[in-house]
């Protein structure tokens, strides 16, 4: 995303919020956007906003874009039921935490074999250098080492699952 893209991407979070417009999503084949805005509830598109006038907006901001194309790429703002409790702001529960990401594309195990026990667990401090798990890529098993001091707040996958180039595996906090 360029300079240009995130000004547009301003101007577009700018006019939802003078709009009233609590919830928008867009997808393109290259930019996909969800925006939820805290402490408000999704709602019908206030009577003074009109879609198609943001979805020209959004075909004026990328001309690549077919202008018969835009309207399709909007997607209206969820309608909410009354009942409907507000939603709670979400606060990130890795402030602060360093995140090792996977280096390669394979299979996430925690542990060197089905019956060892892991390499580390919740609540684990971990120095740079400690091995936290292996990723199986093309039959060949690779060490993950921690990049970080701290302690293991979170194990962000199972063991098993596949995960992708740069996909979160641990969070740790410093002590």
């Amino acid at each position: 995303m360029d300079g240009n893209d995130l000004k547009e991407l301003r101007e577009l979070v700018e006019f939802l919020k003078s709009s009233g417009i609590a919830e928008f999503e867009m997808e393109r084949p290259d930019l996909k956007v969800g925006l939820r805005f805290a402490g408000e509830t999704p709602a019908a598109a206030p009577a003074g906003v009109d879609m198609t006038q943001l979805a020209a907006l959004l075909a004026a901001q990328r001309p690549s874009a077919p202008a018969a194309a835009a309207p399709a790429a909007v997607a209206a703002p969820a309608v909410a039921s009354t009942s409907a409790p507000a939603p709670v702001a979400e606060v990130d529960p890795h402030a602060g935490a360093h995140i090792v990401k996977s280096p390669i594309v394979g299979t996430f195990y925690d542990a060197p074999s089905p019956d060892a026990e892991a390499f580390v667990k919740v609540g684990d401090h971990v120095e740079t250098g400690k091995v936290l798990c292996i990723v199986e890529a093309m039959k060949l098993m690779n060490e993950i080492d921690s990049d970080a001091t701290g302690e293991i707040v979170q194990v962000l996958v199972k063991p098993g699952q596949p995960v992708e180039y740069g996909q979160p595996l641990f969070a740790i906090k410093a002590r």
